[in-house]
């Protein structure tokens, strides 16, 4: 039975909680990839970096705090090469296409494709599979970062409008107002002239052709909250936040060949990227991470 099965069984009431643990036990019974300890690398040069990119240059960031700013830096030690604000709305997941960087602009629901020098946009798409982060029996509980205060950078706070309420975002908008504008696209990556992202609303992984914005491959993600991407060969690995994992799919299929399961206290993943052997996170908290694959 595949997923799509899964998903109509769990509207059908009292089959719900027989499909939810037939879900559950899939993703029991992939194998599980042992790595090295997590390792925290450096902080992130702005305070809630949402997104990575690793390239020959440096390893590309994205915050989604005040500026959206985008950075790339030196792997060693995190130094600054180059900086800039972007035009997107508390983005995440960024990805480089050899001229251009492309950025998740979350609660506009766009993809940005921005000028690598200046954060300017160039081209704004929306993003297939927006919406708001619904809930399904046997999902994973929301997950919060178990980083020690000590260790977290302190994020300025948001300006906030007189008579605003506040904002809630991400897999909680669902919780606060049954109108929530929703959210978008998470992690990017760039391949052979595709954009490849993942889109937590609709638990999908998409590849469009970004001349046509025709969306040309999808397939099911673990759970509900998809985050940063990154390559293995041919393999696609996809984080989830809330599972606190790494998935890795075979894109021809959508099957989930192996996870990395991360341990209870380890930084919270939500951007993610692959670079000579190690795959790099990083936690909203301000950290990067990463470990040996």
């Amino acid at each position: 039975m595949n997923r799509r099965n899964f998903v109509a069984l769990a509207a059908a009431g009292p089959v719900a909680s027989a499909a939810s643990a037939a879900a559950a036990a899939r993703l029991d019974q992939i194998p599980v990839r042992k790595t090295s300890k997590v390792e925290i690398v450096f902080n992130s040069p702005a305070t809630k970096p949402n997104g990575l990119q690793a390239t020959k240059d440096g390893l590309w960031i994205i915050d989604q705090g005040p500026g959206n700013q985008a950075h790339l830096v030196d792997y060693k030690t995190g130094k600054v090469i180059k900086g800039f604000e972007t035009e997107t709305e508390s983005s995440s997941g960024i990805t480089f296409d050899g001229e251009a960087l492309w950025i998740g602009s979350t609660y506009s629901r766009e993809i940005v494709r921005c000028d690598a020098s200046t954060g300017k946009a160039i081209e704004r798409h929306f993003t297939p599979g927006a919406g708001v982060i619904y809930k399904m029996a046997g999902d994973a509980p929301a997950r919060t970062s178990p980083v020690p205060e000590h260790l977290r950078q302190k994020t300025p706070p948001r300006p906030q409008r007189p008579g605003a309420s506040p904002r809630v975002g991400g897999f909680q908008m669902g919780q606060v107002s049954s109108t929530a504008p929703g959210t978008g696209a998470h992690g990017q990556e760039w391949r052979d002239g595709k954009l490849w992202f993942c889109v937590p609303p609709s638990r999908h992984v998409y590849r469009i052709d970004p001349k046509t914005w025709t969306v040309e491959k999808q397939f099911p993600t673990a759970g509900n909250r998809p985050h940063g991407i990154g390559w293995e060969g041919k393999y696609l690995w996809v984080t989830d936040s809330n599972l606190n994992a790494f998935f890795k799919h075979d894109v021809e299929t959508g099957a989930m060949m192996e996870k990395i399961q991360l341990a209870e206290n380890d930084p919270l993943p939500h951007g993610m990227t692959i670079w000579q052997g190690h795959m790099w996170y990083c936690d909203d908290v301000g950290i990067v991470c990463r470990f040996k694959l």
